[in-house]
């Protein structure tokens, strides 16, 4: 056979040939479907064009966080149902603080100082951290997001003090929530805060509600200047507006639900005080007139000894919440969420 003629001859198509592709066609599918199945988070538009993100972890669960606010918007178990709530009204428009979900308060909480109610990080525009120092001590987690604020010009003629926040969002192997806070000051010279977080957490009826774990504890009446009683009660229970600042609390809280037969677990580290808070049937201008009867706040707070930071120091808290059913025993408990 001449030259001419094996050159202008095709190459087979052997089966060989034919397996070896779908075997790369397959992995290649394969590897698209992964990086989508396990892509760590999605950057979208939300209400009124404000950027959130959307974090999910393989089983389905979720969390939305606004980069207005580093608020988180949203904590869906495997169900879809949302876990926490969010007011009819909510105004999601700069510098409006949103209405619902979990606020962050700092550098103060409520009016316990000079600055606007509940600070203003509030109403700041958040970044994505991508490179965030290692966090020690974090609850494993399966899905997680980072975010940071450093305090701009306009924030130092308020309040004079340089300060980074890194904001750590995460869903853990039992569908629990936490957010890791780490205030650090980057300032020369020492300031001292309150700080709180603010969940609104979604119940049946603020009526079939009870908090426990607060008994036998000193409290500040925030509905009557703060005046200083001690609880008696085993539990909380919610016939009227309530506004209390506990001090001294333990660190876990549970918030009892008899109508979904559930209760929310509250854990927290470095928040020594919390709060216990339903309008009831007060107007609220961005709440709905039926909203109070769906929500209830456990706050983990930091208030009676204000946080004293030295330059270059760093303070850390952990705020962690799980759904279990009502009843069960300590070894028995599987999260609902």
């Amino acid at each position: 056979m001449g030259v001419s003629e094996q050159c202008g001859r095709r190459p087979r198509f052997t089966m060989g040939n034919k397996a070896n592709l779908i075997f790369l066609w397959a992995m290649l599918v394969s590897v698209v479907v992964m990086a989508t199945r396990h892509r760590p988070f999605q950057r979208t538009k939300g209400i009124n064009g404000l950027e959130k993100i959307i974090v999910r972890d393989p089983r389905g669960r979720s969390f939305e966080v606004y980069l207005y606010g580093g608020q988180v918007t949203s904590w869906k178990n495997e169900k879809g149902e949302d876990l926490l709530f969010m007011s009819t009204k909510a105004i999601f428009d700069h510098p409006t603080p949103i209405r619902g979900g979990i606020p962050v308060l700092f550098p103060q909480y409520a009016n316990t100082g000079p600055l606007p109610s509940h600070g203003f990080v509030r109403q700041r525009f958040w970044k994505i951290d991508a490179n965030p120092p290692p966090l020690s001590s974090h609850p494993s987690s399966t899905a997680h997001i980072d975010l940071i604020l450093k305090s701009s010009k306009a924030d130092l003629k308020i309040w004079p003090h340089k300060f980074v926040y890194r904001l750590r969002v995460a869903l853990g192997h039992g569908g629990d929530l936490t957010l890791t806070s780490r205030i650090r000051n980057s300032d020369v010279k020492l300031f001292n805060f309150t700080f709180g977080l603010h969940p609104y957490f979604s119940v049946s009826d603020i009526s079939q509600i009870q908090v426990e774990g607060l008994q036998n504890l000193d409290y500040l009446d925030q509905l009557k200047n703060r005046t200083r009683f001690t609880d008696h009660g085993k539990f909380i229970t919610f016939n009227s507006q309530l506004a209390r600042l506990y001090l001294k609390t333990p660190n876990k809280i549970r918030i009892v639900d008899h109508k979904k037969k559930k209760t929310i677990v509250v854990r927290k580290e470095g928040q020594a005080d919390a709060v216990v808070w339903n309008s009831w049937d007060k107007k609220v201008v961005d709440l709905g007139v039926e909203d109070y009867r769906r929500f209830v706040a456990v706050e983990p707070v930091e208030v009676e000894k204000p946080i004293i930071l030295k330059p270059g120091q760093e303070w850390k808290a952990i705020f962690q919440v799980s759904v279990v059913p009502s009843g069960c025993s300590r070894k028995s408990c599987i999260p609902h969420t």
